[in-house]
């Protein structure tokens, strides 16, 4: 093996048929844990508005607030994890991605929003 593959960039045709599978399950397992650091994102947004609203009681409200310093924790945690893993670059794209992607709306949503809309109607898909 010559030094020149030792250094040469990550790519398929020098390392070999086996990097592209690889580099595919690395993205996959990437995306799975986005999508689970985007779920936690979430859980922390729904529970710190049901902290603030006042039509929790205070001893729920006091549950809710422990519950979402655990989660905090564990979305820092899982952030860790990311860098660790795939390399701090990726989990800062990571957490850039889930941080402008999961928002709670500041409103109900109409049912054209959720339904999509379509020149038949709202029950109509148009075909």
């Amino acid at each position: 093996m010559s030094t020149q593959i030792l250094y040469a960039p990550l790519d398929p045709a020098t390392i070999g048929p086996a990097s592209r599978y690889i580099r595919e399950t690395r993205d996959e397992l990437l995306a799975y844990d986005v999508e689970e650091l985007a779920a936690v994102r979430l859980s922390i947004l729904l529970t710190a508005k049901w902290v603030e609203s006042e039509s929790e009681d205070p001893e729920r409200r006091d549950e809710l607030r422990q519950d979402l310093a655990i989660l905090r924790k564990h979305y820092g945690d899982m952030l860790d994890e990311i860098a660790m893993t795939f390399g701090v670059n990726s989990a800062m794209k990571a957490k850039e991605e889930v941080e402008e992607s999961v928002v709670i709306p500041s409103e109900k949503p109409s049912e054209e929003e959720l339904c999509g809309e379509y020149e038949g109607g709202a029950g109509d898909p148009g075909l």
